[in-house]
């Protein structure tokens, strides 16, 4: 190793595994956002005080796209699908049914 590779890595700060850090990389990575993912984790590795302020914002950021792509995935399935009406338990009528309500609801919780 060179002079100055090894100066370079003695001026590194040392990397902390913040979960909270760890999380929000996790989320760009799962909502494909490969540069935003790379530039987080160097950002993390250089123990930037900006991005440890940022990371609170950032992951409900993360957390309200994540569900509002779900919400959009399922509505482009509902309409993929032609289904003519939205359908859920909460409009069915289990007393004219056959069907065992709490073992359905059970299933329903997973």
């Amino acid at each position: 190793m060179t002079r100055c590779a090894a100066a370079l890595l003695r001026k590194r700060p040392a990397m902390r595994h913040d979960p909270a850090s760890a999380a929000v990389v996790i989320m760009l990575r799962n909502l494909k956002m490969h540069g935003m993912a790379q530039a987080a984790s160097d950002l993390m590795e250089q123990a930037s005080p900006a991005f440890e302020a940022a990371i609170p914002i950032l992951s409900q950021l993360l957390k309200a796209e994540t569900a509002e792509r779900e919400v959009r995935s399922v509505a482009y399935q509902i309409k993929a699908a032609r289904f003519l009406v939205y359908k859920d338990l909460t409009g069915f009528d289990f007393t004219s049914s056959e069907v065992n309500e709490a073992l359905v609801r059970q299933l329903h919780r997973c």
